[in-house]
């Protein structure tokens, strides 16, 4: 029930989610001019591992591309290992972070240019961290992307296998290759009967 004060001024900004702009944090996506230090691009020229293309969607609940999300995601390089400096990340050709808008593509789509994960430790599918941004959500959305290729390890993961088997599906991506170019699509669906496992970190 509101009290006086809150009917007549309205609602204090504790109770609203405050403004959420993509393009500040990838500004020269959004053709912006200042620096932004990750973007779409975690493998440079010498970093190890299969190269890849990661795409896909952000998805409403009425089955609708989201224009303005922002999608994080965060790996280690082709043999599990994840650079411990600036320097290292230089040595290694892999910068280990992305990050980029749906805003400024036709389909609104994500896309990394990144390698194929290793296994981080024994045991464990290779996997991407993922983290979903967008108007509204008070808090960031938390999920992984397996790969369809894998399996045998995939059937051996804890994480995985903590997820009912009729929603695993949600976390994997889909393998196709085209003129040399390996491409792995994964759209998020942030409702509906096809919402994407999200985990509590």
């Amino acid at each position: 029930m509101m009290s006086g004060l809150e009917s007549n001024f309205g609602q204090t900004p504790s109770q609203t989610v405050g403004p959420y702009f993509a393009y500040g944090l990838t500004a020269t996506q959004y053709g912006y001019d200042f620096d932004q230090p990750f973007d779409a691009v975690l493998a440079l020229d010498n970093a190890r591992g299969e190269r890849i293309r990661i795409e896909g969607r952000v998805i409403d609940g009425d089955g609708k591309p989201i224009d303005d999300a922002l999608v994080e995601i965060s790996q280690p390089d082709g043999t599990g290992a994840y650079p411990q400096s600036v320097e290292d990340a230089q040595a290694m050709g892999f910068r280990a972070f992305g990050r980029m808008g749906t805003g400024t593509d036709a389909k609104n789509r994500f896309v990394f240019h990144t390698v194929k994960p290793g296994a981080e430790s024994p045991g464990e599918a290779p996997h991407v961290n993922v983290i979903v941004l967008m108007r509204g959500m008070l808090l960031h959305a938390f999920t992984r992307l397996y790969f369809s290729d894998e399996a045998k390890a995939n059937a051996q993961d804890p994480v995985l296998a903590s997820v009912p088997v009729e929603r695993r599906q949600t976390l994997i991506a889909q393998r196709s290759e085209t003129g040399g170019q390996v491409t792995y699509r994964f759209d998020i669906h942030m409702q509906g009967p096809d919402e994407t496992v999200f985990f509590d970190v």
